[in-house]
């Protein structure tokens, strides 16, 4: 019998190469919500920005030690690892030193390897549940790594004129890593973001999306709402900062879609 503490948890990157489509905001509150659940989760945040260690209210006073440091090699990641508000869930944050990690990685041996390798070989006694790991707005080095080491791809998608466009080419590089790095990596879903029913180019972006992905996209969308766009300069993810409101509901929603989806593919497996 497998012993449920050192299960390897479920590495599931967030991505899309396109910037301002709530990809780091998805992050921070699904996997709250999924931690709301009593899931155990760890963020990874791979984005120079820093922002979603900034979101869960980690100052960057308080990031000594981060992602930069795990991909270089000169740190654990359980070294890296910080709590946050929300119980059962941590963050590995960003450190102003990973803005320059494109560079540096291109001269290191497996360098499309290092996320893989370091969180496969820490992670294990942990007792997490899921990985989630908040990819830059790139398809760069450090976007490969995030997707050489996920075992499936979440990408949000904003409802406008040419989301299509975009997550065209991003398919395109899922398919290059499957073949030439990760062939276990799948396409978990696509969230759609930003959405507004009163605004008809959403409604047909949404319809256009599901034409084309089918049941792929998530049937839950992530309506506009200004309290998602406030909670980040509170340091929280918006189901802490107002529970009620519609863009909190919404990313329960999206959890409970998830876990779903996942329990399907555990059976099927």
């Amino acid at each position: 019998m497998t012993d449920p503490v050192s299960k390897a948890p479920r590495i599931l990157a967030i991505a899309n190469q396109k910037g301002g489509v709530g990809k780091t905001t998805t992050a921070i509150n699904l996997a709250t919500a999924l931690a709301a659940v009593g899931k155990k989760v760890l963020v990874v945040d791979l984005d120079p920005q820093g922002n979603a260690s900034t979101g869960f209210g980690i100052p960057s006073s308080e990031r000594h030690v981060g992602t930069y440091d795990v991909l270089i090699g000169d740190t654990s990641p359980i070294e890296a690892i910080l709590p946050t508000l929300v119980p059962g869930l941590s963050v590995m944050p960003a450190t102003t030193d990973l803005a320059g990690a494109e560079l540096e990685l291109v001269d290191l041996e497996r360098r499309e390897y290092r996320l893989a390798e370091a969180l496969r070989d820490s992670l294990g006694g942990l007792g997490l549940d899921y990985v989630m790991i908040d990819a830059p707005p790139s398809l760069g080095l450090l976007t490969l790594n995030a997707l050489v080491a996920a075992d499936a791809v979440i990408v949000p998608l904003q409802c406008e004129f040419f989301a299509l466009e975009g997550l065209a080419q991003l398919m395109r590089t899922i398919d290059l890593v499957r073949g030439r790095f990760n062939p276990g990596l799948s396409l978990q879903g696509v969230v759609l973001t930003m959405f507004d029913k009163r605004n008809n180019l959403s409604e047909s972006v949404a319809a256009d999306v599901r034409q084309h992905l089918g049941d792929v996209v998530y049937e839950t969308a992530i309506p506009r709402n200004v309290r998602i766009s406030e909670a980040p300069s509170h340091g929280k993810p918006v189901l802490l900062y107002d529970l009620r409101c519609p863009g909190s509901q919404a990313y329960v929603m999206l959890a409970s879609e998830l876990i779903r989806r996942e329990s399907a593919l555990a059976e099927a497996a």
